[in-house]
């Protein structure tokens, strides 16, 4: 059954200010919705779209709200559906972020937000035990978690390296074993170069305004270029990417403090869409604090549109162009090898950014004078998350709560 567009587009503005608990519930929410009650599209093909939004850089879970509004609808409807899914959590996020740039000193808002920040540690380490589980199912990817989690650690190299270097050796792997079958001839797909060279033209105007306008070494365009990169590199969702975000971000372009990185991500939590959109605080931040001749509001609203513009672009870009050849894509062995060494890479990614942030929020001065209050609430925050049903916004809320009471005690 084939909704009408008006339908369709009541269901996606639904869905992007109801997607709370990040990808997994998300993708939980729109198989329910999408296969089981409303029979828009069948198993196979929800499986299918899966599969290729998980091969794809980016956020799988508006990667996939934009692949089955194309499927329904075409590349219009992929938009749409997009941006529905996008557009609330972007502006509940910029709000958020005003708030904590402008009041985040105040004894309230901080106690808060310490609570929001320790359970955020929770869910980072949630999410390696998570992926740790599903990912690492071989010796090799042990040894390339734990490859990872050291290299990322120690500085050694970034996470695009990373991430390209497991990859590599997924490929150079499977290409030694027995090649198989052919697959059966699918009939000829003729590649969308319009709707690449529109994503083209709609990355280069700002960019072009950045320079025009800004400069090629304002802050400005820093972001507008390292975000672009981030966009291409997104692999392993968004714990992953920003361990390698929160590097740069804070040691090499000093855009921020690691505490403002968790406060971002904990933020992030509470707003419905993707997690990604973590990197428009980081994003919103680097012009807060460098505003150059504007007023701090002006530019740092200006860095974050920069920073989710560049961040989110490419994912309409990816899934409207690969949606034609997502069942090829999603059945090739040796991109099924890669990505899985890809992910068990990943799972030690995320563990390096839980000891970043860990010792940042939990240990602020040392480990000599722990933040009790800080551990107590991390605590309890992944006990629930790991051993109770309660859902994940709830947890969040809670541990603001907590840091609100206990920071008054």
């Amino acid at each position: 059954m084939i909704p009408s567009r008006r339908e369709a587009f009541r269901y996606w503005l639904r869905l992007g200010l109801i997607s709370f608990g990040g990808p997994i519930a998300q993708v939980a929410i729109m198989h329910r919705e999408l296969v089981e009650e409303r029979r828009w599209v069948d198993e196979r093909t929800y499986l299918n779209a899966l599969n290729l939004v998980i091969l794809l850089p980016g956020p799988e879970a508006l990667q996939l709200a934009i692949w089955l509004g194309w499927r329904l609808h075409g590349v219009m409807g992929g938009v749409v559906a997009g941006l529905c899914f996008l557009v609330p959590s972007v502006f509940l996020l910029l709000a958020l972020s005003f708030l904590y740039a402008v009041h985040g000193d105040v004894p309230l808002v901080a106690a808060a937000i310490l609570g929001l920040k320790a359970t955020a540690i929770a869910l980072i380490v949630q999410a390696v035990v998570r992926i740790s589980g599903r990912a690492l199912k071989k010796p090799l990817h042990w040894l390339l978690a734990g490859v990872a989690f050291v290299l990322m650690v120690g500085k050694f190299a970034p996470f695009p390296l990373v991430v390209a270097g497991a990859a590599v050796v997924g490929l150079l792997l499977k290409r030694q074993e027995a090649s198989p079958p052919p697959t059966a001839n699918r009939g000829a797909v003729t590649f969308p170069w319009r709707t690449l060279a529109t994503g083209f033209v709609l990355w280069a105007i700002p960019a072009i305004a950045v320079l025009q306008l800004a400069g090629p070494d304002s802050v400005f365009a820093e972001i507008y270029r390292f975000f672009t990169t981030a966009a291409l590199v997104t692999f392993g969702g968004a714990y992953a990417i920003l361990a390698w975000v929160n590097q740069q971000a804070v040691d090499v372009y000093g855009w921020l403090t690691q505490a403002d990185a968790v406060a971002g991500l904990a933020l992030a939590e509470t707003t419905p869409g993707p997690l990604i959109i973590v990197l428009q605080f980081v994003g919103f931040m680097a012009g807060w604090n460098q505003p150059g001749t504007l007023q701090p509001g002006v530019s740092a609203t200006i860095a974050s549109m920069l920073a989710s513009w560049a961040i989110f672009l490419p994912s309409f870009v990816f899934i409207l162009v690969g949606a034609p050849y997502g069942d090829r894509l999603a059945s090739n062995p040796r991109i099924a090898a890669a990505l899985a060494c890809m992910t068990a890479a990943v799972a030690g990614v995320i563990g390096s950014l839980a000891i970043a942030f860990g010792r940042n929020i939990l240990f602020p001065t040392g480990f000599a004078a722990p933040e009790w209050n800080a551990i107590a609430i991390a605590a309890a925050a992944l006990a629930l998350l790991q051993w109770s049903r309660i859902d994940a916004i709830w947890i969040i809320i809670g541990g603001a709560v907590a840091g609100l009471a206990l920071g008054f005690v």
